[in-house]
């Protein structure tokens, strides 16, 4: 039988980000959780590391607005991509996906990006520790996991309000049930009125963390979720003697321990020194203060640099600068060698006298 040419062809071509995606399912998940499912027009498979993330460009009114997901599919499944996002109270771009976005839209997407993944710190013992929408690069990771067909030795602990909450809960016992070697840790803070539980119940802590993985000293973790949460468990492993350069977390969220390093790393600028961006692709420029970053100085002009987290993680603003001098304090958003080539976050970097970008 003939080889489908369209696949062959699609088997040597790799989906960038100057290409759109194509939304071709939504599946719900959990309350105000739903998996997106996206695939490239051309045919073209995805290449990343499980447990980085896209940005998306979301048509919200008004907007657009730039939303970072993490991916929670495989890339030993590079047919498609699948971000799967839970709305808050608060949300807007969430929100909008999932009352507006449906199969056959088409949406542009920056990345894949990150550095939150088990490639770049290989182990024999691995403990993800999670919490709500946080289980998404866990997912990324024990799916490439499982799909390599070796033995891992993973722990994998989910914390949820309820049991109805945790989200791909039959998807990873399934895959539990067909390999040795991935132990499912369930931890709900109440029960479900009409089902029983018989997992573990309560808060994160200390002692939740002896009775889910009591050779945690052993294993290199994996932590994501809301802020509160990683600084529970953060708290947890170094008040037990945890060597804390085993520890890894996702956030697009600054910590507490953050904002108050970017506010006291480096010099004292005065409030009112002045700075000027001369955005070259747009011809604008703009006068500000050196206290403004080019992002807010991008936007008193009128222009549009994408962002997402806005604090130096995912990366979405990078820009390159062409002259003059910036005070950039990130939070691995960007790459040494990127630095090196004259890039810059616009969102955590501070203009000092004049400065010229590609913008």
């Amino acid at each position: 039988m003939a080889a489908d040419s369209s696949l062959l062809s699609a088997a040597v071509r790799y989906w960038n980000d100057a290409e759109m995606l194509e939304c071709v399912s939504v599946i719900p998940e959990a309350p105000n959780v739903c998996t997106f499912c996206f695939v490239a027009p051309s045919g073209a498979l995805f290449s990343y590391l499980p447990g980085q993330f896209v940005t998306l460009e979301l048509p919200v009114p008004g907007g657009p607005l730039y939303r970072t997901y993490t991916i929670s599919s495989s890339p030993s499944r590079p047919l498609s991509i699948t971000v799967t996002v839970k709305a808050q109270p608060n949300s807007i771009g969430t929100r909008w996906m999932l009352d507006n976005l449906r199969p056959g839209m088409r949406i542009k997407a920056l990345g894949p990006a990150g550095h939150f993944t088990s490639h770049h710190h290989p182990a024999a013992k691995f403990l993800f520790i999670s919490a709500g929408s946080g289980i998404t690069p866990m997912m990324s990771m024990v799916t490439y996991m499982y799909d390599l067909g070796r033995i891992p030795d993973v722990v994998f602990v989910n914390c949820a309000k309820r049991p109805s909450d945790i989200v791909f809960r039959e998807r990873l016992e399934h895959i539990a049930s067909r390999i040795d070697g991935i132990e499912l840790r369930w931890v709900v803070e109440e029960g479900d009125r009409f089902q029983p539980w018989t997992g573990y119940k309560g808060m994160f802590n200390q002692l939740m963390l002896g009775l889910t993985a009591p050779d945690y000293l052993e294993r290199e973790v994996f932590c994501c979720g809301p802020e509160p949460f990683m600084q529970a468990v953060r708290d947890a492993l170094a008040g037990l003697g945890f060597d804390m350069d085993h520890y890894h977390q996702e956030s697009f969220q600054p910590s507490l321990e953050e904002e108050d390093r970017d506010a006291t790393e480096g010099d004292v600028v005065p409030e009112d020194a002045k700075a000027e961006v001369s955005f070259a692709t747009s011809g604008v420029v703009q006068t500000c203060k050196e206290t403004d970053t080019i992002l807010a100085t991008a936007r008193a002009a009128g222009l549009n640099i994408p962002s997402g987290c806005t604090f130096g993680v995912c990366g979405t603003c990078k820009i390159k600068k062409t002259s003059g001098q910036v005070h950039m304090v990130h939070n691995g958003g960007i790459t040494e060698d990127d630095i090196a080539e004259g890039y810059v976050l616009a969102c955590c970097s501070h203009p000092i006298g004049k400065v010229e970008v590609e913008a």
